[in-house]
């Protein structure tokens, strides 16, 4: 078993009231009955893929950008609009072309003329980044400078233009797709860029019997109605519960070790790290596994994370942010295979009392 050096010491360790009281264990009810609900909805148009719209929907309640990744064909638009139908909010989408303009999606100022006055002054027209949800589609078929015309957007909500500030209205999500690199006529993404992703979700090829669902669903005449089930102020209200939702000191170590592992330079992180990884994964990545932790505890209903939501996300979370070298290349060793053996590696703290347990004590006290 591998544990990186810690400077924390065990303590005994007791939530924040706010999440003790039953207001936050009614909205957590709440939530757990609106993710299901939405699940629901989805169903009707897209066939299986569970992990995927649990993944999706535990960066939308945590607040952060998703990226979906698979070949052609797998329903990744689809998926993505279809869950904007679930929510009451602005929906745009734009899509990536090599010839796409940062302007394109930010907005420009234009000149406009007063007729009664005759007087002319610079108006910013909005782009369709001015929205809730946005849907990027195939993000990585576009250049670099305007993949960049994001960044600002993601990290700060808001644009630049003519030397002003225009705040994005929340809630604010990119749920961005896009083609393997490998496919052709395609960009990389920045690694600052792929940074500011909560998760990248990869969608595989359907089972058997969800091939034939989809075959025979979609070649009829039906098209199911979406339901909205959640307004922005509803998503507003869910996300600030999702904070509040507690992490014992052991789970967060965890969620540390595993990050730190990531790391070739770190003195006790594993040799196949420091073997087939040229850069790890930065704080970014813990923030992201403790709260799509706290997310995935809210939507199944629990008042507290365990390192099983954290082990969970694992792969979301790093795949995206781990740069591997020629090494790994050579002999076939994919993020997602380096994640696997951190995982095997990297065994949650054992304490006195389990974290789970010691939590339902304290908070049923």
């Amino acid at each position: 078993m591998i544990r990186l050096e810690s400077t924390m010491k065990d303590k005994d360790w007791t939530p924040g009231p706010a999440v003790a009281g039953e207001d936050d264990r009614e909205t957590i009810e709440q939530l757990r009955s609106a993710y299901a609900s939405i699940r629901t909805e989805l169903a009707k148009v897209i066939v299986g893929q569970h992990e995927v719209l649990e993944q999706l929907l535990i960066a939308l309640f945590a607040g952060g950008h998703c990226i979906l990744e698979g070949v052609p064909g797998l329903a990744k638009t689809l998926t993505i609009s279809t869950l904007a139908r679930c929510l009451t909010l602005s929906f745009k989408r734009i899509q990536f072309t090599p010839d796409l303009m940062p302007s394109d999606i930010t907005g420009t100022e234009v000149i406009q003329e007063d007729r009664a006055t005759g007087t002319r002054a610079f108006k910013f027209l909005r782009g369709p980044i001015f929205a809730n949800v946005i849907l990027a589609d195939e993000i990585n078929r576009t250049p670099p400078k305007t993949q960049a015309a994001l960044l600002e957007a993601m990290q700060e909500r808001q644009v630049s233009a003519g030397g002003e500030r225009h705040e994005l209205a929340p809630p604010f999500f990119i749920l961005a797709t896009q083609n393997p690199i490998e496919q052709e006529g395609t960009y990389p993404l920045p690694e600052a860029q792929q940074d500011r992703f909560l998760f990248k979700v990869f969608i595989g090829y359907p089972s058997y019997d969800d091939e034939y669902a989809v075959a025979d669903r979609t070649t009829g005449q039906s098209d199911p109605p979406i339901q909205a089930i959640l307004s922005g102020a509803d998503i507003l209200r869910f996300q600030r519960l999702v904070r509040r939702v507690p992490v014992a000191p052991d789970v967060i170590r965890h969620a540390l070790d595993l990050v730190r592992a990531t790391r070739p330079d770190e003195t006790q992180a594993p040799a196949i790290a420091k073997k087939m990884i040229t850069w790890g994964a930065g704080p970014r990545a813990v923030q992201a596994l403790i709260l799509g932790g706290k997310a995935r505890a809210a939507l199944n209903g629990r008042n507290h994370v365990s390192t099983d939501d954290i082990r969970a996300l694992a792969h979301p979370v790093l795949r995206h942010r781990l740069v591997t070298n020629f090494s790994a290349e050579a002999e076939g060793y994919t993020p997602d295979r380096m994640i696997d053996d951190l995982l095997n590696s990297i065994k949650p703290y054992s304490t006195p009392l389990d974290n789970d347990e010691r939590i339902r004590k304290v908070l049923s006290s």
